[in-house]
């Protein structure tokens, strides 16, 4: 599983940074960073609730 941030809609609202700040993150610029593209199967469960939970649907989920 992989997860994208499509950076035209995201706001770094910080809904995905709650709910997994294993993965996701924001930089010194207040953009989204992800840690690891290629998610980690411990953080599958969280992912996918943050990449549901996003206001602005600018998280994606790649097989």
């Amino acid at each position: 599983m992989r997860i994208e941030v499509d950076r035209d809609l995201c706001e770094a609202n910080e809904v995905c940074v709650g709910i997994a700040p294993a993965v996701f993150e924001l930089d010194d610029d207040e953009e989204l960073r992800i840690r690891h593209a290629e998610v980690p199967p411990k953080e599958i469960e969280r992912v996918t609730q943050a990449v549901a939970s996003c206001p602005r649907n600018a998280l994606l989920i790649r097989d």
